[in-house]
């Protein structure tokens, strides 16, 4: 059975950390909470339902996922495949199995959920994440002949392909920077519809027009940055 590796970076989800955690499938190697400065029982609750906790205090969605690879890095045993998901339970975990399998059964490079309009639950995505969506991945079929048609944060890619990727984006713009780099690289990628619903508690990034702006000239930055290359 492949090595799986879920990694879930979160901020103040402790209302949710527990459910996203313990719906996981149970084939899973080991599940990590990169907990992003919580101050709420994210990393408690977390650890109760039977994550391993690690914690990274520069605030940013990338430096959360790139703590959870750190430690990754330091086992023994190296994984075959990572999977990242959100803490915020809008994604289902149990889908997790959809999402890797074609990389177990096809022998996929890289998979992101694509969140398909018909399987969204109504209002689990607001108007400009949509918009943010669909500009992005416009942007990214005309520049670099992308079939993506999602940014979906539910995802899975081969632990040694990742590693080539060099990850460097340490806040919102982290998703984009993966898929971009897996185009340049001519890496396989799939995408598998998965099922998004309403988050619990409130976005840190579409939840405030801070965050919103913020995220949009980042993705924006990356693309026009590897437009460029």
């Amino acid at each position: 059975m492949a090595d799986i590796r879920v990694i879930i970076p979160a901020i103040n989800e402790g209302d949710s950390i527990g459910k996203v955690v313990s719906e996981l499938p149970e084939h899973v190697t080991e599940i990590i909470v990169a907990d992003n400065g919580s101050q709420d029982d994210t990393a408690e609750n977390a650890r109760k339902a039977g994550a391993t906790v690690v914690t990274e205090t520069r605030k940013g969605y990338g430096y959360a996922c790139l703590k959870g690879l750190e430690y990754i890095s330091k086992q023994s045993k190296v994984p075959d495949i990572i999977v990242f998901i959100d803490g915020d339970y809008s994604d289902y975990p149990e889908e997790l199995d959809k999402v890797v399998a074609p990389i177990l059964e096809n022998d996929v490079d890289f998979v992101v959920g694509a969140r398909k309009k018909s399987l969204r639950e109504p209002g689990s995505m607001t108007p400009q994440q949509v918009f943010g969506n669909q500009l992005a991945t416009f942007l990214m079929r005309v520049l670099f002949r992308s079939r993506f048609t999602d940014l979906g944060p539910f995802r899975a890619i081969k632990y040694e392909k990742l590693k080539e990727l060099e990850m460097q984006d340490t806040t919102y713009g982290w998703t984009v920077e993966m898929q971009l780099k897996i185009l340049r690289k001519k890496m396989s990628y799939a995408e598998i519809p998965v099922r998004y619903k309403r988050r619990i508690g409130v976005s840190k990034v579409s939840g405030t027009v801070k965050g919103t702006i913020f995220a949009g000239i980042k993705i924006l930055g990356w693309i026009f940055k590897y437009s460029l290359k």
